[in-house]
């Protein structure tokens, strides 16, 4: 169906939380069906009923024939039918007032045209009937919140519960993450693994997620967006409930079709659309499992951040220089300790420590065993920092003397609590906590971080969140579309540059002057008008590329250079193209060298148009130095977008360079923003490269428009 249904999170409540579960296609032959029944006998303690014809005990408990013959009508019903009879159950369920399935069957539309069909035959029976399906072809969901576990592997206790969702486009995958969850003791409340989304979806999942009170952050493994609306819909809600979306986008390939044709497509690619899509809408792109957990655990346990300043205590120099150079990578700052806390610090720690900020506390600690909590108690009331880092593993093996371990510990979990700002506890390396630390981590209420290296990722990712979900909480009017021009009919292909002028000088964009010469001596006396040198380019729509051929002369001086010019290019073009009749050469004149940009717009099929800033000209395939944002975008994303490009400083005068109008240049972009957009249906793709920036002058030295084939 075209139109977006919805199911909405009241209707997930219930389906996530069933008291009773029946298993149809449960045998003692399959390790999906030992692995559910399992799951759900150890988890819940009450085993679900077992229904199979062919059966009178299965899993040692007696199995019914069907759904019908139920001693009660159940809440859940989990699907492991061959794919042909998973529409016959779903009918019957439906008959008997059983409103919820998960369908962990395959061989739907992942493996062609004939599962296709009985897909759309399922969806349309849900839709129909009021059934809400998870899958097919998904192994169900993990509710560590009410320990319900209808899920089709293995999966071993104990399940911690905690503030972080997970929802996954994958099956196994769901098993790494239960495991990596379980060995940092990081609190999960709900993990679905989604299968083919059918009906129930991943933006569904998300919607509950945001309003389940025992979820703070969720975590997403997406392996295609197949609704980007709704993935709009749900990070805008996300923003508003104040929980960060955490996501880890698989799949990484280039823009093809006719977006080639410009260099902005061939530059930036699906990913780096992606990336600035999940961006601006305020969702945290990661790069690992490692990294997608971490990064969720520090904001489920630590909430918002309110800035970069932190003080840092450790028992170690040596990892003091690794976070500082950590820091560094993640813009976060360690500034001087207060005059007050550091006389604190010296009349508490040796004589032969360095009072400073990261503090290193000695080896001392060896002979004061509370030593770092002592200086973690003063760190803390430092009125110059945001936050405070606190690198504590956590105990391996359980010793003979128990009770000044659990001092030390249980002092560190106070000062946690009691802090006025956030306090991270971080392990060295990104060790599993071994039972005795899983359970000092629950007596204590301490988060242990996953290591240095993750742990850090981890911080940046949550300071860059706090940060921009604040400047994307007000709510922004897109900016007011000027009138569409007027196009020929369905226009379609490449346009000749004249043609693309054309379009740009109607919408105010300064374009360097340009006379379309059909003959040599019109050329001649084009470059006579121009008192200068000039350039000439030939004019074809059959031309995206004209240097590529030749078609491309520069700085030519005298008339009879021009002349010839002229003759040179029209002769290249034809001997490339035997049948073409180009529209001519443009003559225009030389500009003064200045900093030169790309500026494109390219029509991505999954989020439409987008936005790419980067260093034009010849600099544009050698150095690949852009910035990209999904159409819309306001004045203050352009300036931003200019801000990130490596060439930045060639804009403020770097280089003897001269200053650039910088409210002048994105006045240019963002006008030729909005001029695509009023193309949107019909525009491929848009790009002025170069744009010609010097001072006060911005000017498209050379534009290329296509459009979407019909």
């Amino acid at each position: 169906m075209s139109e977006i249904q919805q199911i909405t999170p009241d209707q997930l409540h219930r389906f996530f939380h069933p008291r009773t579960i029946a298993l149809v296609g449960a045998t003692d032959r399959s390790g999906w069906s030992q692995n559910v029944f399992a799951n759900l006998l150890t988890f819940g303690g009450q085993a679900p009923y077992c229904v199979n014809p062919n059966y009178q005990i299965v899993h040692g408990q007696p199995a019914y024939p069907s759904l019908r013959d139920l001693p009660e009508r159940v809440d859940l019903v989990f699907v492991m039918v061959p794919t042909n009879r998973v529409c016959a159950i779903a009918e019957e369920a439906a008959e008997i007032g059983i409103r919820h399935l998960v369908v962990l069957t395959a061989g739907f539309s992942e493996s062609g045209t004939e599962g296709a069909a009985q897909e759309e035959k399922l969806r349309a029976l849900a839709w129909e009937r009021g059934l809400t399906v998870l899958g097919p072809n998904g192994n169900g969901f993990v509710n560590i919140a009410a320990q319900i576990i209808p899920y089709g592997l293995p999966v071993t206790p104990p399940l911690l519960a905690g503030p972080v969702g997970v929802v996954l486009q994958s099956g196994a995958l769901a098993s790494a993450v239960l495991t990596f969850a379980q060995a940092h003791a990081i609190g999960l409340s709900l993990l679905v693994s989604m299968g083919n989304e059918t009906m129930l979806s991943t933006t569904d999942v998300i919607d509950y997620l945001l309003e389940a009170e025992d979820t703070r952050v969720i975590a997403l493994f997406l392996e295609s967006i197949r609704n980007p609306g709704e993935l709009r819909r749900v990070a805008d809600k996300a923003l508003e409930h104040n929980k960060p979306l955490v996501v880890l986008k698989a799949g990484r390939s280039a823009l093809g079709g006719q977006t080639a044709l410009a260099h902005t497509g061939a530059l930036v690619g699906n990913d780096m659309v992606n990336a600035a899509a999940f961006r601006q809408l305020g969702m945290i792109r990661v790069d690992s499992l490692e990294e997608l957990l971490t990064t969720a655990g520090v904001l489920g346990y630590t909430g918002r951040l309110s800035g970069r300043r932190f003080g840092v205590v450790t028992p170690s120099g040596g990892a003091c220089d690794l976070l500082s150079d950590r820091a560094q990578d993640e813009h976060i700052e360690f500034p001087p300790f207060a005059p007050q806390t550091v006389e604190r610090l010296r009349a508490l720690l040796p004589p032969f420590s360095t009072i400073q900020n990261p503090i290193d506390v000695t080896g001392y600690v060896v002979v004061e065993r509370l030593l770092t909590q002592r200086a973690l108690e003063v760190v803390v009331e430092d009125p110059g920092i945001d936050g405070v880092l606190c690198l504590v593993d956590p105990p391996r093996v359980e010793p003979a003397q128990l009770e000044p371990l659990l001092e030390r510990y249980d002092l560190l979990g106070k000062i946690v609590r009691e802090a006025g700002l956030p306090v991270l506890v971080l392990s060295t390396l990104c060790l599993d906590l071994t039972p005795f630390g899983r359970m000092i981590a629950e007596r204590t209420g301490v988060h242990f971080v996953a290591g240095i290296e993750h742990g850090m990722s981890a911080l940046g990712n949550a300071l860059w969140w706090a940060e921009m979900s604040r400047a994307l909480r007000p709510a922004r009017q897109p900016a007011s579309l000027p009138e569409a021009p007027r196009l020929e009919a369905a226009p379609q292909g490449v346009w000749s540059e004249l043609q693309a002028r054309q379009l740009l000088h109607a919408a105010g964009i300064p374009l360097v002057p340009g006379v379309l010469a059909a003959d040599a001596e019109t050329a001649a006396a084009a470059a006579r008008s121009f008192a200068g040198p000039v350039a000439l380019k030939i004019q074809s729509s059959a031309i995206a590329h004209k240097s590529d051929i030749g078609g491309v002369l520069l700085n030519l001086s005298s008339e009879e250079e021009v002349r010839q010019g002229f003759e040179m290019v029209m002769e290249r073009a034809r001997s490339r193209f035997p049948a073409l009749v180009p529209a001519g050469v443009l003559v225009s004149p030389m500009r003064p060298a200045g900093t030169e940009l790309l500026v494109g717009i390219v029509s991505d099929p999954l989020w439409g148009l987008f936005l790419t800033v980067g260093l034009g000209g010849i600099w544009t395939e050698m150095l690949k130095d852009t910035s990209v944002r999904v159409l819309p975008v306001e004045r203050q994303d352009i300036r931003a977008m200019l801000l990130e490009l490596q060439g930045a400083p060639l804009l403020s005068g770097g280089r003897g360079q001269q200053p650039a109008d910088l409210d002048g240049l994105v006045e240019v972009i963002f006008r030729v923003s909005l001029v695509a957009q009023t193309l949107q249906k019909s525009l491929a793709s848009l790009e002025l490269n170069p744009l010609l920036v010097s001072g006060n002058s911005v000017e498209a030295l050379d534009v290329l428009v296509t459009w979407k084939d019909e």
